[in-house]
């Protein structure tokens, strides 16, 4: 009887470690993404594109631990416009400007299933930058319609920007299915975007004449486990 009960012991110990075992799985979406305003008073958020793999590793039933290696695309946008009648035409002169900032994030997200389909999450995002643009656009409006467009070659702005990001992840998700989810999280930037000035005392940025500036980023979007 006890090597019976101790069989079924070793039977159902093996049965709970699959279970909890590391699942596999990709995840895509929308990066709803902004630039902190000092010294940035006109930028809008702009929207791009996030996605990536990850690796879920339970530690208890209602407790585990997800590292992600994801493609983020950050940045922000500034419209500015200037309009006025002419012989009763209306005409509207108007600007955009968008700085895409692209990094491969790697979040290292700590999850707390609040029900077995429902979770919260929180943990720092490091980010390493592979990518910085500048691109202008100018379009003129003629009683609300376009009548030209020009749009200036991107400008390679790396140089100017850190290499290195960090910030705090906070959100949640939804199991539809047990390989299929959905997920919004909101990422508060803590480091300075703008690379330092080597000659002076490490508090001035080259760009945005010394003002510190972090990435918020907003995303949304679905998952796949494996």
């Amino acid at each position: 009887m006890k090597k019976l009960f101790l069989g079924l012991g070793l039977v159902a110990g093996t049965f709970a470690f699959a279970q909890t075992g590391p699942s596999f799985g990709i995840k895509g979406g929308i990066n709803v993404a902004s630039i902190s305003k000092d010294g940035y008073d006109d930028a809008k958020s702009k929207v791009g594109f996030a996605g990536g793999l990850f690796v879920n590793v339970p530690v208890s039933e209602q407790f585990s631990i997800q590292p992600e290696v994801m493609y983020s695309q950050m940045g922000s946008k500034v419209t500015n416009s200037v309009s006025g009648t002419v012989l009763g035409n209306t005409y509207e002169a108007r600007s955009t400007a968008k700085l895409n900032l692209d990094y491969v994030t790697v979040p290292i997200m700590f999850q707390f299933r609040a029900t077995p389909a429902f979770y919260i999450e929180a943990g720092p995002e490091f980010g390493f930058l592979t990518s910085a643009k500048a691109k202008d656009i100018n379009t003129t409006y003629v009683n609300g319609s376009p009548e030209n467009s020009s749009t200036n070659t991107s400008e390679d702005m790396k140089d100017s920007f850190s290499g290195f990001n960090m910030g705090a992840a906070l959100g949640l998700g939804y199991d539809i299915t047990p390989n299929f989810g959905i997920n919004a999280r909101y990422v508060a930037g803590f480091t300075d975007i703008n690379k330092k000035d080597s000659n002076t005392d490490g508090n001035t940025s080259l760009q945005n004449d010394g003002n510190k500036n972090r990435n918020n980023t907003f995303q949304a979007g679905v998952y796949f486990k494996f």
